[in-house]
């Protein structure tokens, strides 16, 4: 099942169309797409054994994210070994390292992002999971089933402020507007023949930068819900950004940041894309 935000409206898509929820379900439903994680497991219900109309076509550029206003984003850093081995860090144990990013940061799939003045902003594809239910203290064997769906996501970074002063700003440097897309759209675990083992690309003016697999995360979807629920409980609609693989800007010689003009392209295994283009 495939749930997303079109023009700020809740729909299921369907053979590529998009069928409006609140409306086929005569209003059992809000269109509000953040309010449907608070009662996901009997829209999940509905929506397997409805009789659906038949969907409209649309433009993914009136798509916003599918989750638009979680009321805690959390993000993962250092999950893959090759990102650690270039930004200079040690693999993390026990506990991986959480920043978060600021809600106005979150965007929809195709979007411009203007670039802060420090012109050093860079790049970094990841799978993101959604909570579907109130989440503590979850075993990593029982953690799929809190997972509502799975998005691609961007955790565009700007190093300066990121890494400024004798403290870094990770989750500042991290939330500019625009700095969090996440779709196309929300894709349920069982859709997925291995939701464990999905490709990961990002590619700028069509030269690919980044590639990896979610079976290198060091800190697994389920492994990040159980310590994460551990610590607090994780609320249905909360976002989890799990980590980046190799080939960020930061960690290539010469360096290499976005600029005017680019086009960044975010693609994740049985999802989809993102589009980014950025402007001065």
């Amino acid at each position: 099942m495939r749930i997303a935000n079109l023009s700020g409206r809740l729909v299921l898509i369907v053979d590529g169309k998009a069928v409006d929820v609140e409306q086929a379900g005569d209003g059992s439903f809000s269109a509000d797409p953040q309010a449907i994680f608070e009662q996901w497991e009997v829209f999940r219900g509905w929506a397997a054994a409805a009789n659906l109309p038949e969907g409209v076509d649309f433009d993914p550029a009136e798509l916003g994210s599918p989750v638009p206003r979680p009321r805690q984003t959390l993000a993962i850093g250092l999950n893959y070994r090759g990102h650690a081995s270039e930004s200079g860090f040690t693999v993390p144990e026990g506990l991986p390292p959480v920043f978060t990013k600021f809600g106005t940061s979150i965007s929809g799939p195709v979007t411009q992002v203007k670039l802060p003045a420090q012109g050093k902003t860079d790049w970094e594809v990841e799978l993101v999971a959604v909570i579907g239910r109130y989440s503590e203290n979850v075993p990593e064997a029982d953690a799929w089933s809190h997972v509502a769906g799975l998005a691609a996501g961007q955790d565009i970074s700007e190093r300066v402020t990121q890494l400024v002063g004798p403290v870094p700003q990770f989750s500042l440097g991290k939330s500019y507007p625009g700095f969090a897309p996440i779709g196309p759209w929300l894709v349920t675990p069982d859709s997925f023949d291995n939701p464990d083992d999905l490709e990961l690309r990002c590619s700028i003016n069509g030269e690919e930068v980044q590639k990896g697999r979610t079976r290198d995360l060091i800190f697994s979807v389920p492994s990040l819900i159980a310590k994460l629920s551990a610590v607090l409980p994780l609320l249905p609609g909360d976002v989890i950004f799990t980590g980046t693989p190799a080939g960020v800007g930061l960690g290539r010689d010469p360096q290499r940041f976005l600029t005017p003009g680019d086009e960044l392209v975010s693609v994740v295994e049985g999802i989809g894309e993102l589009r980014q283009t950025f402007t001065a």
